[in-house]
């Protein structure tokens, strides 16, 4: 009997993987306990659209990912730091300033866990951070810092 995984079963199937089962396991095990549907030609359908709809979702999130990336090239953030003598900042830029900064001035959203720095920040000056956007998509962003008055 040809079944629709409703949700993984180990040993048997994925969630909403199309297989060939024993009719007893079926109607014994996968039916009673909700695991599976009778793959009927309704049931089917909705697997397509389901995945058709999921489709469209991840290439709109992937357009939004680019659409960010080309925002992000032509605009500069500027983050106020403290200092001490010489330069030196007090502490270092984090991720969660960069990723508050750029929201609160350019209106992108970006997570802080998305921004990657492959070192600290500690000193002023304009600096490049690479950031991950989503479906292999990656920005950067061009940030100066600047004294705190």
């Amino acid at each position: 009997m040809k079944v629709i995984f409703i949700s993984d079963v180990r040993g048997q199937g994925k969630k909403d993987e199309i297989k060939e089962v024993s009719d007893g396991y079926a109607r014994n095990y996968l039916f009673p306990r909700k695991l599976a549907l009778e793959a009927s030609a309704d049931a089917l359908n909705a697997i397509k659209l389901k995945e058709k709809a999921k489709a469209a979702q991840a290439a709109k999130e992937k357009a939004l990912a680019q659409e960010n990336a080309k925002k992000l090239e032509s605009v500069v953030v500027r983050i106020p730091a403290r200092a001490g003598a010489g330069g030196k900042l007090f502490g270092s830029v984090t991720s969660r300033e960069i990723s508050d900064a750029l929201s609160a001035q350019c209106g992108i959203p970006i997570d802080k866990r998305d921004i990657v720095q492959t070192e600290p920040i500690k000193n002023f000056g304009a600096y490049a951070v690479k950031c991950k956007l989503g479906y292999e998509v990656a920005g950067t962003i061009n940030l100066i810092v600047t004294e705190e008055k």
